[in-house]
């Protein structure tokens, strides 16, 4: 076997057998093919696209090229939610202790973030001494115990993903449903869960600029986990404007705390109940959405979630005294208010691309993975879509350290757009594909 020979048939339309992939994919993770030919690959499949059982065969290929986590010591039902990304979104942090407040187990790895700001783990070590890097065996015994954690990937889950994201991120190759499936899915499937929950976020904060490719790569990723006999249903949100009011990972945890004691932003409670809900409907807690419906908001409004938030911070060697008391949090040296400057209007758009660029200035987030982030910094959003606003109003609050801070605030004051007409607050799920 060539690999020449299976990138021309790549290139010609064909599909490759499970055989070629395995070929393929462990030649890449023993350097025997060289990047340049796995460049060429990659690049057929971008022009060719695949197959569903041959794209089932990649990412099977993917997800067995590094450890498979195997869950079985963990007792219940247990699920996984993952997120495309986007700007302010600190949905895990409210919505995993829900579910598991419900009864699902949710054993989750997660990933760092890169761009805008940081990702799950930047945020959870935000918190004094929390730590996300804990033995497997403690692993299980946290999720047995208290039904919930949220740690690290092992860095031997998944090479091949790492080596052929790395790949596509300099050859013009990131934009493929076939490539971007396999990379999430190879991931979530080697993680060990049963059912699986994906929020695909769409709009100007989102990898997915446009509906009809988010939904593309959505049915895509639920068609791959169906085949490989996991549970998997996708949703898809807004991105426009940015999620909740904080972003900047301090920020964002003070939020996701705010929001399991019932008083977080509308649009962010409203969405994490909704994935939530379906988290209870995939592992079959609940049978109706009615009846997932009720059962979340039982847990939110008893604070069973937030009492899960806060055993998960303990259990990981954090100071879980921060749901009480915020000053606990590193802070920033500076709070500057954004205001309006205007006749009274109506927040026509928030763009959210220019708001998540705006936190990274001030260092919310990395441009490059080595990069560190700020946990003290970043922006809270005072005025959302729909809401009405008069001259001086304060728009936002920039809490920053000194870095490129007028910046910052100028980028948000472009970010902002009005309408003398009355705007309608933006509707967050848009569809839910299953």
């Amino acid at each position: 076997m060539r690999t020449v020979d299976l990138i021309i048939k790549k290139r010609n339309g064909y599909s490759l057998t499970k055989e070629e992939i395995n070929y393929l994919i462990n030649g890449i993770v023993n350097k025997e093919i060289p990047d340049y030919q796995t460049s060429a690959f990659l690049m057929a499949v971008v022009f060719n696209g695949m197959k569903p059982l041959e794209l089932l065969d990649f990412t099977n290929a993917m997800l067995h090229s590094g450890e498979v986590v195997d869950l079985s010591a963990i007792i219940g039902v247990k699920c996984d939610k993952h997120s495309t990304g986007g700007v302010g979104d600190k949905t895990s942090l409210v919505v995993a202790p829900l579910a598991a407040a419900c009864g699902v187990k949710m054993a989750k790895m997660s990933g760092r973030g890169l761009g805008h700001t940081g990702g799950t783990l930047d945020k959870i070590e935000s918190i004094p001494g929390v730590t996300i890097n804990i033995s497997k065996d403690d692993f299980f015994k946290q999720v047995n115990d208290i039904g919930l954690a949220i740690i690290g990937q092992t860095k031997d889950i998944t090479p091949a993903d790492k080596i052929l994201y790395s790949l596509r991120d300099v050859t013009g190759t990131i934009e493929s449903i076939p490539l971007i499936a396999s990379s999430i899915m190879s991931k979530k499937l080697a993680s060990g869960a049963d059912n699986i929950v994906l929020d695909v976020k769409v709009g100007s904060g989102a990898f997915m600029k446009d509906v009809e490719t988010a939904t593309s790569l959505a049915e895509t990723m639920v068609k791959i986990g169906s085949l490989a006999g996991k549970k998997t249903v996708a949703t898809l949100t807004d991105m426009e404007e940015p999620l909740g009011c904080a972003i900047g990972n301090s920020l964002e945890v003070i939020e996701a705390i705010e929001t399991l004691k019932g008083n977080g932003p509308k649009d962010f409670t409203d969405l994490c109940i909704s994935l939530t809900e379906e988290i209870l409907l995939v592992t079959e807690i609940c049978n109706t959405i009615e009846d997932a419906h009720n059962k979340t908001l039982e847990v939110l409004n008893n604070l069973q979630g937030l009492e899960k938030l806060r055993q998960m911070i303990k259990y990981q060697k954090g100071n879980d005294k921060v749901i009480d008391d915020y000053n606990l949090f590193v802070k920033c040296n500076e709070i500057i208010d954004v205001k309006y400057s205007g006749d009274t209007s109506y927040v026509k758009h928030i763009d959210a691309l220019k708001i998540g660029e705006s936190a990274m200035l001030l260092g919310a987030g990395r441009a490059k993975k080595e990069d560190n982030v700020d946990p003290s910094v970043g922006i809270v959003l005072c005025k959302k879509v729909g809401d009405k606003i008069s001259n001086n109003d304060v728009i936002a609050k920039v809490y920053t350290n000194g870095l490129n801070t007028y910046e910052s605030i100028n980028l948000i004051n472009e970010a902002y757009s009005y309408s003398k007409e009355f705007v309608n607050p933006i509707k967050k799920i848009i569809k839910v594909v299953r």
